[in-house]
């Protein structure tokens, strides 16, 4: 791995070279935003929305972007062709990664600061087939992290300790709650699924909008299944028909597990569900549509 490629600040060089300042203020306060691109045969997913999130990240961090899109594309594409070529992986993650920039140590934010930019890329591990036949279990907890989930910012620890959470316990993923309502999990978007509709989280300062908010509606639109946008009571989550969650690297993926329980009801109680199975198979669809 550290002899993947990568972009630094203008120069490409092995990873295991790449440096950056001590005072770099990602390095001392985390201050600084990322974004992770999925990649489907040497091409990126739905690579403008995630483009378009990475403007409002920054935006509401007050970093400068210093780069359009297309500027974007074109310093990703041959760390992607590159390490497609060194170990045949056709199928990668890129994440990019923008702190403030190097500056002496202050918590004011420092003005005419040059933002770091680092870009690196790897092998995408997509969930296994026997996470896919049979779901993965998930634990609840409350969510204690800070008030802006809605940025994409380095600053993690909260979702470390999140995560940290369901590893101990043997499970993929940590539910959280605030006031009593689903946000999301560690490092995914979590959606329910009741009467054949999926249901998901509203857009808010709590919640990270995943790309997967705008694809999923898209797919149920396509696959003719309800989506809707509402608060969800914790009772709801574990009373639901369906548990999945979304991200870049889970895609859709079906939670069948909660806190020891058996999600659903019936014949398919502790099983994956219709509507995952619909939206799993529309999924590899888009990317055969949706990349550039």
């Amino acid at each position: 791995m550290n002899d993947n490629l990568c972009h630094l600040n203008g120069e490409v060089l092995p990873l295991s070279q790449a440096r950056v300042s001590v005072l770099d203020r990602g390095f001392i306060f985390g201050d600084g935003i990322y974004e992770v691109v999925p990649v489907y045969g040497r091409r990126l997913f739905r690579f403008d929305a995630h483009m378009a999130r990475l403007a409002r990240s920054l935006h509401k961090t007050r970093i400068p972007n210093p780069h359009l899109p297309a500027d974007w594309l074109a310093l990703i594409r041959p760390l992607v062709a590159a390490l497609a070529e060194r170990t045949g992986a056709e199928d990668q993650l890129v994440y990019i990664q923008l702190t403030r920039g190097v500056a002496p140590r202050d918590h004011v934010m420092p003005e005419g600061v040059r933002p770091t930019v680092f870009i690196m890329v790897n092998p995408m591990k997509p969930p296994s087939a026997e996470q896919r036949h049979q779901g993965v279990a998930c634990v609840t907890a409350r969510d204690f992290r800070w008030e802006r989930g809605d940025i994409k910012s380095t600053s993690l620890l909260g979702n470390v300790f999140a995560r940290q959470i369901s590893a101990d316990a043997g499970a993929a993923e940590t539910l959280m709650f605030r006031d009593g309502f689903l946000t999301e999990a560690a490092a995914s978007n979590a959606w329910i699924v009741r009467d054949g509709a999926l249901l998901g989280v509203p857009k808010s300062e709590h919640v990270l909008e995943g790309i997967r908010f705008d694809l999923l509606r898209e797919l149920c639109e396509e696959c003719g299944i309800a989506y809707h946008l509402h608060p969800i009571p914790e009772s709801d989550v574990l009373s639901a028909d369906e548990v999945l969650l979304s991200s870049a690297t889970k895609e859709v993926l079906p939670v069948t597990r909660i806190d020891g329980q058996s999600v659903g009801h019936g014949a398919l109680r502790g099983r994956p569900g219709p509507v995952y199975a619909r939206l799993h198979e529309a999924y590899q669809r888009a990317k055969g549509t949706q990349c550039i």
